[in-house]
């Protein structure tokens, strides 16, 4: 499964992303915002997908706003996320997935083309954590910091 959420600021990409999505063959699932609204506030959408991420490790979420920094910051607080941003560099993005095992991708909106987002979203939904033990050890050693907080 992956989740989607944007505020007002992410709203126009997040309903592209979940078109592109749906034709790549993903379920998703959409945590809104479900309509443009500019006096909306981004937490409480994100962590809506933050959550159901934190309960499923498994799943995925995509949130965006207009820098996916606050996005971000949200959905980290939750356990069991590994939120990274996004808004330039393509190269790095398989590497938020082959050494943190990153399930949240935030992006930020205003720093990207369409076809920049959907580039990174392939691009992350594709590439697999390593496994290596460094990198295992690495989000262990994360998971203990989420639980003495």
């Amino acid at each position: 499964m992956i989740y989607l959420a944007s505020d007002h600021a992410g709203f126009e990409l997040k309903e592209k992303v979940k078109i592109f999505l749906e034709k790549e063959g993903y379920e998703i699932e959409d945590c809104g915002a479900y309509e443009l609204n500019p006096s909306d506030d981004y937490p409480d959408f994100i962590s809506k997908a933050a959550e159901a991420v934190s309960k499923d490790p498994k799943s995925k979420a995509i949130i965006l706003g207009g820098s996916g920094q606050g996005e971000a910051i949200v959905a980290n607080k939750f356990p069991n996320v590994r939120a990274v941003v996004f808004y330039g560099n393509a190269e790095m993005i398989p590497l938020t997935r082959e050494h943190n095992d990153a399930n949240i991708l935030s992006l930020g909106a205003r720093f990207l083309t369409e076809e920049e987002a959907f580039e990174a979203v392939k691009l992350w939904l594709e590439a697999p954590f390593t496994e290596e033990e460094r990198h295992v050890r690495r989000i262990e050693k994360i998971k203990k910091i989420e639980h003495v907080i």
